[in-house]
């Protein structure tokens, strides 16, 4: 089983796949995934000579199964329900609403929180990369593929270290390209191929963006 040593050694892998084969991207941007996308964009960021930014999504978890997703939410309003979790477990809209109501606050805190009074970056025409530690469900990733696409970019590529061999069917059709360093099967959780995966913080996030 591979596995990376930490999230900058996997982003180091991962920007040297995309500086091999994504070929030459002038008017792109990296857009980590707050907060363990974050250190991953940052090398990545670092490989193809790209600003560095950061595109908040949260997770909608599954009341009583918070990691299990049921959906996401991403900056712009974005809402991607997953209609499978939410029928097997007979989830009402009232609980959706709630869940939705409850990660909104946690995203605008981190827009705060991260951005600094900056501006969202500009997407239009730019090919966007997003970034994140790895896809599990992939909602998350799915809602901030369809929120950065309202902005018009030339081009949306997804690049991960990690992902389950079903994100070539389920993720790949709706982007321009699909990076992923391995797709691992039996794929249980994304944790499972770092030897530390310690959790990102807010302060760590914020000293990368500024570098």
């Amino acid at each position: 089983m591979m596995q990376f040593q930490d999230r900058y050694h996997a982003g180091d892998v991962l920007g040297k796949l995309l500086s091999t084969r994504l070929g030459d991207v002038t008017d792109g941007i990296v857009l980590g995934l707050p907060r363990g996308g974050v250190p991953v964009a940052a090398q990545v960021a670092s490989h193809l000579d790209l600003p560095l930014d950061v595109y908040v999504a949260r997770k909608l978890g599954v009341p009583g199964h918070r990691e299990l997703a049921m959906g996401a939410i991403a900056t712009g309003g974005v809402i991607v329900l997953n209609d499978a979790v939410i029928r097997q477990f007979e989830i009402d809209t009232a609980c959706i609403d709630a869940t939705v109501e409850q990660e909104l606050i946690e995203l605008e805190r981190r827009e705060r929180e991260y951005r600094d009074n900056r501006p969202q970056p500009d997407l239009t025409g730019k090919d966007v990369i997003l970034v994140d530690d790895g896809i599990a469900t992939g909602s998350s990733m799915r809602a901030a593929v369809e929120a950065t696409k309202v902005s018009e970019p030339n081009t949306v590529i997804v690049a991960v270290p990690v992902a389950p061999r079903s994100a070539n069917w389920e993720l790949a059709p709706l982007v321009d390209q699909f990076f992923v360093v391995t797709t691992p099967d039996p794929f249980e959780a994304v944790g499972w191929f770092y030897r530390d995966f310690t959790q990102t913080s807010d302060d760590e996030v914020r000293q990368l963006l500024a570098s």
